[in-house]
């Protein structure tokens, strides 16, 4: 195998929510439930990646075709401190507020 840079850029290909708490052992049934976007993400290399949407971000904040960055999140913090992921952020249009 050859390790191969892509691009931290791309447009969303499609995109759905997960509103359902996945079984023990994923998620223990103690702990609160927060449902999140996903999308798959076509990169100008021509692969199509899967992952979480941005935190603060939700299906009706991206749409087929819209520019989204990989950016790095905390994905919960325990006693060994923070537990990073990467996810899928929508990237401002020029004239948008956000």
């Amino acid at each position: 195998f050859v390790d191969t840079e892509l691009s931290r850029f791309g447009k969303v290909w499609s995109y759905t929510d997960a509103q359902y708490q996945p079984p023990e052992p994923y998620i223990p049934a103690s702990d609160p439930y927060v449902p999140f976007a996903l999308a798959a993400v076509e990169l100008p290399e021509g692969l199509v990646v899967l992952g979480q949407v941005a935190d603060g971000f939700g299906v009706n904040d991206i749409k087929v075709g819209d520019e989204v960055e990989l950016v790095v999140e905390t994905l919960y913090t325990d006693e060994e401190g923070d537990h990073t992921t990467w996810r899928w952020k929508p990237v401002a249009k020029a004239g948008d507020q956000s």
